[in-house]
């Protein structure tokens, strides 16, 4: 008998449009004869609705639904609640839950809790691993129990931009010009820029508070940037090493998503013993943070003295056509399909005995 599956896309963070895409590249890659799979898109504004097909998520069909789908969060429920246009409600049980969510709201710890609450499995890190794993200032927090060397920042807080100029001269202080300013909560790049100058400081606060309350001016890293897959529960592995080609200046949302001058290399050729180090130092970090089920662990390779920087974590990485996490699974001979499988099995395996 198969087991049932909701697969939740879209969300209200910035990067809506790029989790539709993940999660079409998902649900193509279940297999089918083990799951029957319900589409569940939470739109910008918050509201759920259930989608027919992933030919709704590429044509945006999915707007035009009528059919409200969510998860109970009463355990004993274990299920989907579907408001059909009848005003009938449906009760499906759910064996587990593939949240295709990036960025605030889904892939920070939030919607992880409901699953909690729901008792239903999920894929993908837990409650803790997911908030901090978001926000990069808990995250340098606990990378610094691990003793990997990582970029150092001057946090702010957006209520401080009010005397701007006191705030830059703190900065200044701290570091010499170039600095990348980011949001703490937010992925995909979005919001992060470069300063040279105290102008350019002004105006990269001003965006990145755009996108959260908290900010950070890091230091500047000039360095190669490597990317590592890790996958597992308590037994967890990583993957080879890839390399970021970015087409701009640094790889920013942009870069990432309509320059198809950026390129990733599989399996880069890396200065002797830097490859199993970078692998080594992601599986660390991923177990630092109570990690589980998958994740992607940037960092730098620094130019001038060949030291491993380590960069961020994504605990809920793309699975676009450009993704790095399942290129780099599928160059170790795990293709899509086995590895959606094994993700899956993570999340019920969690919650055996």
């Amino acid at each position: 008998m198969k087991k049932r599956l909701a697969v939740i896309v879209g969300g209200r963070s910035s990067e809506h449009e790029v989790s539709l895409v993940s999660g079409e590249s998902v649900i193509e890659g279940i297999d089918t004869d083990k799951y029957d799979v319900k589409i569940i898109v939470i739109s910008k504004e918050g509201e759920w609705l259930l989608a027919p097909n992933t030919e709704a998520l590429k044509d945006g069909s999915w707007k035009e639904s009528k059919v409200k789908a969510v998860i109970s969060p009463d355990a004993k429920d274990k299920a989907l609640l579907v408001f059909n246009e009848n005003g009938s409600v449906e009760k499906l049980a759910i064996d587990a839950v593939f949240p295709v969510l990036h960025g605030l709201y889904g892939e920070d710890g939030t919607i992880q809790g409901l699953f909690e609450l729901a008792g239903i499995p999920y894929v993908g890190c837990g409650v803790i691993a997911s908030a901090v794993g978001m926000d990069k200032w808990y995250t340098k927090q606990v990378v610094d129990t691990t003793g990997i060397r990582q970029a150092r920042f001057v946090p702010v807080y957006r209520d401080e931009l009010k005397e701007m100029d006191k705030v830059i001269d703190k900065i200044e202080k701290a570091y010499p010009y170039p600095y990348f300013v980011k949001p703490s909560n937010a992925g995909s790049s979005k919001g992060v820029s470069k300063a040279a100058d105290r102008e350019g400081l002004k105006k990269a606060l001003l965006l990145a508070a755009e996108h959260d309350r908290k900010i950070l001016v890091e230091e500047t890293i000039v360095g190669r940037e490597l990317e590592c897959a890790v996958l597992g529960g308590f037994d967890v592995k990583a993957s080879g090493v890839g390399e970021i080609l970015a087409a701009a200046e640094f790889y920013d949302f942009d870069a990432k998503y309509n320059n198809a001058e950026s390129k990733t290399v599989l399996s880069p050729e890396l200065p002797e013993g830097k490859t199993e180090e970078i692998r080594e130092a992601a599986v660390k970090i991923f177990k630092a943070l109570d990690g589980y089920g998958l994740s992607r662990v940037d960092f730098f390779l620094e130019n001038d003295t060949n030291e491993i920087v380590f960069n961020e974590i994504n605990t809920l990485p793309g699975f676009t056509a450009i993704s790095m996490y399942p290129m780099l699974w599928k160059e170790q001979g795990l293709d899509k399909k086995a590895l959606i499988d094994e993700l899956i099995n993570l999340a019920l395996r969690r919650y055996e005995g």
